[in-house]
């Protein structure tokens, strides 16, 4: 308004004269009366200043208070009055009508929150008396934009601990339990429930139970708004940390059944991706016997996303059954046998932690979504007789409630007519196995399989007999739903569905046809040509249906009782007694083909992401329970699958061991250094991890293969080869000094001459380590100087000069090699590239004479034969004609180092 009226007073002085008048007065009218307003509002004092904008109309300006007020607090924190002051206009501002200068307001909170602190001698009390108080009222704030920077403000006041406890308990934990209220607004009830979480790792375990725990349980059941029973569901396991064991089982275990029991798919995911959390936070006792079976029922949940969700941690979920006061198969034995009791455990009673009949109990066996994830996994099996087992177990496991002690009953007695499948250890090894060759000493055929029992046929006769067939209702239902569902086979779930429900039709038309199998071989004697396939019994339609999952079967002498047996070996062989195998058995079905259909499609990267978390929980005497697994990931179609085993082999040899790395994990381990660069860049980088494990004989053999890393799909990978070099550094000390030289000498040399620099710097730097590793043996150290000399010293190449000047500098800084052999083998070549007519090579010269040959006292001795000839060399560098020389041969920054000087000498020709 004031540059209004001084315009409107010039333009009457000015009426009736020209332009020319006009301007030349003007000018002398207009420009002095801006620069005194200017200046005037410049003169105003900070609090003055303060006060004129604050309640300016222009929310632009009250918006540049907000922003400057810590600017303003710096200027009068030495007068306590006026910082009192400032504080009480803060608190002026706050009730302003305009959001976004609110909003402003408490995106500076924290900034004056730790100035206060700081200055808490000449402002005391002032955050908890003024700004504490505005934080807690925005966070009920009726604009959602003020709310979450509230919110953000709080936690980081609470990140910076510069909230006091009292007042954390009195002023803000009240109101955030009040605003999670039944009757509160929805929308900050669920950003309240979320800050609570957030805050409750913060403020401790008291706090969190005697004022948030009761609400928190209380928002867990919220029939009206799902939000907030999401969010509880998200941060459930963040909770259950903070409170402990004792009051998650009494309290919070029975609201995170309800809530993965919730109607809304979202709730039941969030319960899914917290599982591990919430699991570490109980009992052994209470993961086994009641988590376990909770997460069998989100991994077979309807909703696809909660499926998938649960998959992803069911790798971690298995993980927190690792005792946690032992090294879960991480002892070290010696070089010996595996005893048979070590190695391999059976579950042949049917305890309740670790059922052996009948884990999903609460299904209907013809309900195709109880028994998908089972028989998935069943289905998905490969092998000639052990698959007919495979479907029997299936078709078993899927029992309904009615004939869940009828089963339990028969395998009772089947166990008591059985002789045992373990031997105890009182029993010595068959006489059989105290012949064994030593290559096949430790063949996994000997040691990791049940031994195989003595069937007694009529024995086993009648116990078929007592097994009733199948019901004929169960597979005409089986078949009618198949027939509902052909019409939207082309829909990959209701295809995954068919897939299923035709692998239990087939086990229950086996089930009764089990008897012919076992008396096959007695006809077999007579007729060679009177087995007759099972499937036989199917109609065609399911036949054609069915054609990808038939047994293969070869056109040998071998009999099926053989077979079934080797599958019910096989079958026994995958138990364990570390986690519930149910559990297990959904870990090793994230390899079925179907899973990756029906869940989802990067299922199997997630299950060898957890592999090694797994393979340790189980312990080595248990990795025959994973070894088909892993194998089966290994040679998965997704690169991705086989560059994250890549990446964690190395894990998972230190927990198997030397002999079962070697047996398993090597194979494996070659086929990954033939695999894509993706996938190599993986074992490259713990190349030495793994092959330290190795024994000496079995390491030695990848000296002739290190070279194939010299190979990339594409060229311009050179990190690839930068990696190699950092990794042969570290190779040095497992291989002896005759095959450094014979087989990592090539290398380096080769990676010294790479076309990028990063590469040839670390490079030179695994040259100077060749030169330490070889210096214990004169003759292949004095043949390896000389090829430094003549590849480097003598080379066209300046930049090979260099490197050689470079390689001299860092062999004597790191100690490589002895001052006398320096001095016979390096230093005469070293000195004639005083001379060279590329000023970068002299520069490094006269910086390695100088800092670094110099600071030696055997180098300034009378009696070494060389100080003549390097005191006669740093002269005529000080008089060279490239000053860059002439300054480094001169004087000694101290502040310079090895590396900075040797890069920047060449940073600009690379």
């Amino acid at each position: 308004m004031a540059d209004l009226s001084l315009l409107q007073d010039s333009q009457e002085d000015t009426d009736g004269f020209g332009v020319d008048g006009f301007s030349s007065e003007s000018d002398a009218i207009i420009v002095p009366s801006v620069l005194d307003f200017v200046s005037q509002d410049e003169m105003l004092t900070p609090l003055g200043r303060l006060d004129k904008y604050i309640s300016s109309e222009n929310v632009f300006n009250r918006q540049m208070v907000a922003r400057s007020l810590l600017d303003t607090l710096r200027a009068v924190s030495e007068d306590e009055h006026e910082c009192v002051s400032v504080l009480e206009r803060i608190d002026r501002l706050a009730d302003d009508s305009e959001p976004t200068v609110r909003a402003e307001l408490m995106e500076q909170i924290p900034h004056i929150a730790i100035f206060c602190q700081e200055n808490r001698p000449s402002i005391p009390f002032a955050f908890s008396k003024y700004l504490l108080p505005i934080v807690v009222r925005y966070l009920a704030d009726q604009n959602n934009l003020v709310r979450k920077t509230s919110q953000a403000a709080l936690l980081v006041l609470l990140e910076q601990e510069l909230i006091e406890r009292g007042d954390v308990e009195s002023l803000v934990c009240p109101v955030l339990v009040d605003l999670t209220a039944p009757d509160s607004n929805d929308d900050v009830k669920t950003e309240a429930m979320a800050i609570i979480c957030k805050m409750a790792p913060m403020v401790g375990k008291d706090i969190t139970e005697r004022l948030f725990l009761p609400r928190f349980c209380e928002m867990c059941c919220d029939c009206r708004m799902f939000h907030v029973r999401k969010v509880c569901a998200a941060n459930f396991g963040d909770i259950c940390s903070v409170v402990g064991g004792e009051a998650t089982e009494e309290l919070l275990l029975p609201r995170f059944f309800q809530l993965c029991s919730d109607n809304v798919w979202g709730v039941r995911k969030a319960c899914a991706e917290c599982f591990m959390t919430v699991s570490s936070a109980t009992s052994p006792e209470v993961r086994r016997t009641k988590l376990s079976s909770l997460f069998i029922s989100l991994i077979s949940d309807p909703s696809r996303w909660v499926r998938q969700a649960a998959f992803q941690s069911l790798g971690q979920f298995i993980s927190t059954f690792a005792s946690p006061t032992s090294n879960v198969g991480q002892y070290f034995r010696d070089e010996g046998e595996w005893s048979g009791s070590q190695t391999h455990s059976t579950n042949t009673d049917a305890t309740p932690e670790t059922p052996a009949v009948c884990p999903q109990q609460d299904h209907d066996p013809h309900d195709p979504s109880g028994c998908e994830e089972q028989d998935a996994a069943d289905v998905a099996e490969e092998g000639g007789g052990e698959q007919t087992a495979e479907v029997l177990s299936a078709d078993e496991s899927c029992c309904a409630d009615a004939d869940s002690q009828k089963c339990l009953h028969e395998e009772e007695e089947e166990e008591e007519t059985q002789p045992s499948p373990e031997p105890s250890e009182e029993q010595e090894p068959p006489a059989a196995a105290q012949d064994i060759p030593e290559q096949e000493l430790f063949n996994s055929f000997h040691y990791w399989r049940t031994p195989i029992p003595q069937i007694d046929l009529d024995l086993e006769l009648q116990e078929d007999n007592k097994r009733p067939s199948a019901p004929a209702l169960g597979r005409k239902q089986l078949e009618e739903l198949i027939e509902n569902l052909e019409p939207h086979i082309d829909d990959p779930d209701v295809k995954a569905q068919v897939d299923v429900l035709t692998a239990a039709l087939r086990a229950t038309v086996l089930d009764s046809g089990l008897e012919d199998a076992f008396l096959e071989p007695r006809a077999a004697q007579s007729n060679p040509f009177s087995s007759q396939r099972p499937s036989e019994h199917l109609s065609p339609d399911i036949q054609r249906r069915d054609s990808s999952l038939h047994m293969t079967r070869d056109d040998d002498d071998s009999d099926v009782s053989d077979s079934s047996l080797n599958a019910e070996d096989e079958r026994r062989s995958k138990h364990q007694d570390v986690v519930p195998q149910a559990l297990l058995d959904q870990y090793l079905s994230m390899t079925d083909p179907s899973r990756a259909q029906t869940v989802d499609m990067e299922i199997a990267k997630h299950c060898a992401y957890s592999l090694p978390g797994v393979a340790l929980t189980l312990g080595r005497q248990n990795w025959h329970c994973l070894r088909d697994t892993y194998e089966t990931l290994a040679s998965d179609m997704q690169w991705k699958v086989r560059r994250t085993l890549a990446f964690s082999i190395h894990e998972l040899a230190l927990i198997l061991g030397d002999q079962l790395t070697a047996a398993h994990l090597v194979p494996i381990f070659n086929s990954f250094l033939k695999d894509l660069d993706e996938v190599r860049i993986g074992v490259l980088k713990h190349l030495y991890d793994f092959l330290k494990l190795l024994h000496q004989d079995t390491r030695r053999k990848y000296l002739y293969q290190l070279q194939e890393f010299l190979v990339t799909d594409n060229s311009r990978n050179w990190r690839f080869r930068s990696e190699l070099s950092e990794q042969l550094v570290l190779l040095l000390e497992l291989y002896s000094a005759q095959d450094v030289h014979d087989y990592l000498r090539p290398l380096a040399l080769c990676l010294c001459t790479d076309r990028v620099s990063s590469v040839r710097w670390t490079s030179y730097r695994l040259v100077s380590e060749i030169i330490r590793k070889l210096s214990s043996c004169s003759s292949l150290l004095v043949s390896f100087l000389g090829e430094l000399v003549d590849k480097f010293c003598h080379s066209q190449k300046w930049s090979s000069r260099q490197a050689f000047a470079f390689v001299c500098q860092l062999s004597i800084e790191e100690e490589c090699l002895s001052l006398d052999q320096f001095s016979e083998h390096l230093l005469p070549p070293l000195l004639q590239l005083a001379s060279d007519p590329v000023p970068n090579v002299r520069v490094l010269l006269a910086k390695t004479l100088r800092q670094t040959l110099l600071e030696r006292e055997y180098f300034l001795k009378s009696s070494n034969c060389q100080q003549e000839a390097l005191e006669h060399t740093l002269v005529s560098l000080q008089t060279d004609v490239d000053k860059d020389v002439k300054y480094f041969a001169s004087i000694h920054p101290g502040s310079t180092r090895l590396n900075e000087d040797a890069m920047s000498t060449t940073s600009s020709t690379y």
